[in-house]
């Protein structure tokens, strides 16, 4: 989603559309995006991205009306933990204090170059006379560097305070890249919904045929090559997400042992573990000894009783997600529901 939002702003500007960018800066409690959320209101309503559930967009529709092109930049807080009517007027289903960064058009502009010249993070001062500058920086920073080495290490942006001054710490890394192997009918669902998620799509096959963009229009990349060939075509590094979905085992086995004991961040494996477990032997066989096995994830997708392409790429997808944000998945209501409140009978 912030992707959508940094790509939509060179053409917002083209067309001559007033707006202002939105920046979640800070959070407390229960809040419906996390640090470095990003929405683009337009004075006449129009949006892209979203920093709350849709109850703070009339009041940002009225700040983007009254912010020009040069007014500078300045932080809101929004506080949804009252117990009163002009808060559920909002229609708030949290209970929590979210901060944003509201920047005029032309700000909004000189962010979106900043991130694309490719920082490992950016440092966006909060509050004092500097309020609304980014700073882009590196791990070798001597100031800001160890910060952003360990805010990089956790996978996550960060609230800083230093002399006085709030900061928000924004990592800063490529888009994440989707790359199925294998372009039969089940690929199809799966290529879309990653490219909803903002993923960077490439859809890889041997057969030409398959390699349309009517079959995947929503397709970044369509790469015809030998499975063995797979590394030689495509980047592989900690950005990107493999899917192994061929459906025949010896493609299957030879996507696999390209992308062994490479840096990639997630490797995805349709069919029965025992299917894995004989594809990992039979590489061994090849002299092709198992690595970075804590990346490789067969069966792929969490456990969500999937059925039909589909349901079975959202399982793979929801997945991806929690290695992307370093989390284990799991029911919500599990750790942040009612105290004395957790169903049992479908669990049992």
């Amino acid at each position: 989603m912030a992707d959508q939002v940094l790509d939509t702003i060179p053409e917002w500007r083209r067309r001559q559309i007033d707006f202002v960018l939105a920046t979640v800066v800070g959070v407390r409690g229960s809040t419906y995006r996390g640090l470095g959320a990003r929405q683009l209101i337009s004075s006449d309503g129009s949006m892209v991205g979203t920093v709350s559930g849709g109850c703070l967009d009339n009041e940002l529709i009225d700040i983007a009306g009254a912010m020009g092109e040069d007014v500078p930049a300045r932080v809101v807080e929004f506080d949804l933990t009252a117990d009163d009517e002009a808060v559920w007027g909002w229609g708030i289903g949290c209970n929590g204090v979210t901060e944003l960064l509201m920047e005029s058009a032309r700000a909004a502009q000189a962010l979106g170059e900043l991130i694309d010249s490719g920082p490992g993070g950016v440092l966006h001062t909060l509050n004092g006379p500097q309020v609304g500058t980014h700073l882009g920086i590196e791990v070798g920073d001597e100031t800001w560097g160890a910060e952003l080495a360990d805010a990089r290490r956790e996978g996550r942006h960060r609230r800083l305070h230093r002399a006085g001054i709030d900061y928000l710490l924004e990592v800063v890394s490529g888009r994440s890249r989707l790359i199925v192997c294998g372009a039969g009918h089940d690929a199809v669902p799966l290529v879309r919904l990653g490219k909803e998620l903002g993923f960077e799509t490439t859809v890889v096959d041997d057969r030409r045929a398959f390699l349309t963009h009517e079959r995947f229009p929503e397709a970044d990349r369509l790469v015809q090559c030998a499975p063995a060939d797979l590394t030689s075509h495509v980047d592989v590094d900690d950005g990107a997400y493999f899917v192994i979905m061929s459906h025949n085992y010896l493609r299957d086995v030879d996507y696999l042992g390209s992308l062994i004991g490479t840096g990639a961040a997630y490797i995805g494996c349709l069919g029965p573990g025992e299917r894995l477990e004989r594809m990992l032997k039979d590489l061994s066989a090849r002299g092709i000894e198992p690595a970075n096995t804590e990346r490789i994830f067969g069966p792929a997708g969490l456990d969500l009783g999937a059925d039909g392409p589909t349901e079975i790429a959202w399982a793979i997808l929801s997945e991806i997600l929690t290695v992307r944000r370093q989390r284990r998945g799991g029911f919500l209501v599990e750790k942040k529901g009612p105290q004395n409140w957790r169903p049992q009978s479908w669990r049992n």
